[in-house]
């Protein structure tokens, strides 16, 4: 569950943790976009790499060393799906190239777990909600997606309790072959889903005491403003955006194997 402490908010002074949540969204998305288009490893260890100081500057360094750790096992899957098939496609042969075209796509997908992670780390989902409604989105999908956000990592450390309370009366989770494993987890689930329902009905009924909908022209205290720091995350943004764009189009990339054949 340690990669749900990467949607986990940090309230921590910082540069980053400061910034208007709609410019730290579009870097996200220009980062995932830039990831999409890549399959090579050298942009991708790039993209890697350029995130690295904003994590440095929030200092939430622990917290997303956790949501690494935790999306290692989707990582791992990734990494032997994709040699795998590269494996069967290359005539059962094991060549540098499906490698390296394996750690590629393992690569892409912890880019984009990293990027996410320092969105949410260092994104008030107070701040995402009001963020959501200065662009003119329905405040009802607006507390939808914030709630959810809220109730994902509260629900994942749930589930961690409820598993050491089974482990601590004789439920061994890691005993037997697959599918023995998966129905060693529907004492987990079914405690997990009884506790979620309670969950949204207390939420039901504080919302309806609180006469929630009751008015459509809702004032907040705080507004969003623009600052320098923005402005300057937007410049970064679409100079990533732009300089992948134009790598894609008009360069041939090298891989890795052809770059360091050089160099030695």
């Amino acid at each position: 569950m340690s990669v749900f402490d990467g949607l986990r908010f940090r309230r921590v002074y910082s540069p980053v943790h400061n910034l208007d949540p709609r410019i730290k969204f579009i870097y996200v998305c220009a980062i995932f976009a830039a990831a999409v288009i890549f399959w090579e490893l050298p942009p991708l260890i790039i993209l890697f790499l350029i995130q690295i100081p904003f994590i440095i500057l929030a200092g939430v360094k622990h917290e997303w060393l956790r949501s690494m750790r935790g999306a290692a096992f989707l990582a791992t899957i990734i990494f032997l799906t994709n040699f795998i098939f590269s494996f069967i496609n290359a005539g059962y042969v094991v060549a540098a190239s499906s490698v390296e075209y394996a750690l590629a796509m393992t690569l892409r997908f912890i880019v984009l777990v990293e990027s996410f992670s320092v969105f949410f780390l260092t994104t008030s989902p107070d701040h995402l909600g009001l963020a959501l409604e200065q662009t003119r989105i329905p405040y009802e999908f607006c507390f939808a997606f914030t709630t959810a956000v809220r109730f994902v990592p509260v629900l994942a450390e749930e589930a961690q309790t409820i598993m050491d309370a089974q482990k601590a009366r004789g439920l061994e989770l890691e005993r037997g072959n697959f599918l023995k494993r998966i129905r060693n987890y529907i004492p987990i689930l079914i405690p997990l889903i009884v506790s979620a329902i309670r969950r949204s009905l207390e939420l039901a009924e504080a919302m309806e005491s609180r006469a929630w909908g009751a008015t459509k022209n809702r004032t907040n205290l705080y507004v969003l403003e623009m600052h320098r720091g923005d402005l300057v995350l937007m410049v970064v943004t679409i100079g990533i955006l732009a300089t992948a764009i134009y790598v894609r189009l008009f360069f041939g990339i090298p891989s890795l194997n052809e770059l360091l054949g050089s160099l030695f």
